[in-house]
């Protein structure tokens, strides 16, 4: 860092490929080979700079402006998409304006849900349109900014091996994965959705930190009102039913100081509640055509991979109705060699049950990054996001980040030795053969001698270096030293 903030404060216009201008910029050291990264972001070279100063001093990541890590091994990357929860006022609204990139996949998706929906996404995004609270408002939202989010990961150079969902975020895994066409994808968030509406305001969901088996057992007491929603990690469990069941449950935690917090839903996913809309749905998704992937797709209701073109109207209702294997889907994942698990939403909501349950496998050195933040969905969030991912092993295309900008790798001056070597020099010592127990021959080449008793003869040692006998280097024709 100290080296590269000197180049970029003395060498000259022509040398130095950054300029003040009124965009994010990154300057990231060390190439994907290296495992000790670091990236600084700034508004501008001055601020750069000041950032690479600090770099000089720390080997922690500082207020999202300085990120240092260190790479864990080379291995495969997923996308995660999260069910609702991570949705927020505002959420993609700053992206619409300064990446392109998102707002081209935003207009697709707009498009896409227009035949489904009376309300539109573009102006609902600018908070002009639809009530984001309702379910089939929110739903199709997020499915929106989450394969947009992902596009922008696949124009910087993030492209996933692998794609897992939770929930509904399987819709949009499935569409990422290239399994679903947009318009069926857009059908299928759309009306699933619509469906929820109609039975919304007579359950919940909650999520408790307790393991699976514990809640399995504490929830038998309403059995048939509550059922286990998701598992989302070795001490995260989700529960959903009917109101006045799930409001005793909490009270029964809340009485033994269990963590529980309700999730702001007003219907039960995954419980018993949606077996009505069970004929509905899939009269109403029936005409859907799923295909197979060009990216491997990890069902977090069967907890692997499986052949997409089974993604049709039967499935979709087994991802309602069924528990969702989310904890146990990221085994699989990390078994399969996945490194790299990169959160494609506005708000991280899986991060933690996905580092929980890397932790208990001893996945020490995979990177667990999320994309955008609450209030924090602006380009500059999206530099941040991809800084994290490079330096705990993603690569990232930075020259995308810059666009249409085109910068180029700054090559250093080497690391000079200043006249001072790293190895020791080897020196002739005057010791005398004698002390060896050998003879001495006092021959100017042939340094000691030693008898050999069973045949009388004797063996004479020395060693030839113009090191030591510089005068061996005057036997020389046309400047090769010859032996003489």
């Amino acid at each position: 860092a100290a080296r590269l903030h000197e180049f970029l404060t003395t060498s000259t216009p022509q040398d130095n490929p950054f300029s003040p201008a009124d965009v994010g910029w990154t300057l990231a050291t060390g190439r994907s080979r290296f495992d000790h990264r670091a990236v600084v972001i700034g508004n501008d070279l001055d601020e750069l700079l000041e950032q690479l100063q600090t770099l000089t001093t720390t080997t922690d990541s500082i207020d999202s402006t300085v990120v240092v890590g260190t790479a864990g091994r080379a291995g495969k990357t997923v996308f995660v998409f999260p069910g609702q929860g991570s949705q927020w006022l505002g959420m993609g609204q700053q992206l619409l304006d300064s990446c392109p990139v998102f707002a081209e996949a935003m207009t697709a998706c707009d498009q896409a849900l227009a035949p489904f929906v009376d309300w539109s996404l573009l102006d609902t995004i600018r908070g002009e349109g639809a009530d984001l609270s309702r379910v089939d408002v929110v739903q199709p939202a997020l499915f929106a900014v989450m394969v947009s989010l992902a596009r922008v990961w696949e124009s910087i150079g993030v492209t996933p091996n692998a794609v897992i969902g939770h929930s509904q975020g399987e819709i949009a895994a499935a569409y990422i994965a290239d399994a679903l066409s947009l318009q069926d994808a857009a059908k299928i968030v759309a009306l699933r959705s619509r469906l929820l509406a109609e039975i919304a305001g007579h359950g919940g969901m909650v999520v408790v930190s307790l393991p699976e088996d514990t809640v399995c057992t504490r929830v038998q007491s309403w059995t048939g009102a509550l059922d286990i929603a998701a598992v989302n990690g070795p001490g995260s469990v989700v529960v959903a039913g009917e109101e006045p069941a799930l409001s005793e449950f909490v009270a029964d935690c809340e009485a033994e100081e269990i963590s529980i917090r309700r999730i702001a839903v007003d219907y039960g996913s995954h419980s018993p509640q949606v077996e009505s809309l069970s004929e509905a749905l899939i009269e109403a998704l029936a005409p859907i055509r799923p295909r197979s992937s060009r990216i491997t797709f990890y069902s977090s209701v069967t907890a692997g991979p499986m052949d997409t073109t089974g993604l049709d109207a039967q499935y979709w209702y087994r991802n309602l109705r069924s528990t969702v294997r989310f904890e146990q889907t990221i085994r699989a994942l990390h078994a399969d060699g996945h490194t790299v698990f990169v959160e494609t939403s506005p708000h991280p909501a899986l991060l933690a049950g996905i580092q929980d349950t890397l932790d208990t496998l001893g996945a020490d050195r995979a990177a667990v990054v999320g994309t955008l933040r609450r209030d924090h969905g602006g380009w500059d969030q999206i530099l941040r996001s991809a800084a994290a991912a490079f330096v705990t092993g993603a690569d990232v295309d930075w020259a995308a980040t810059l666009a249409p900008y085109t910068p180029r790798w700054v090559d250093l001056p080497t690391y000079a030795f200043q006249r001072s070597r790293y190895w020791i020099n080897p020196t002739h010592t005057g010791s005398d053969a004698t002390e060896l127990g050998l003879g001495i021959t006092r021959h100017p080449l042939l340094g000691a001698v030693v008898g050999r008793p069973g045949s009388g003869g004797v063996v004479f040692t020395g060693r030839l270096s113009a090191g030591i006998d510089p005068w061996l280097g005057d036997h020389a024709v046309f400047g090769q030293v010859l032996f003489p």
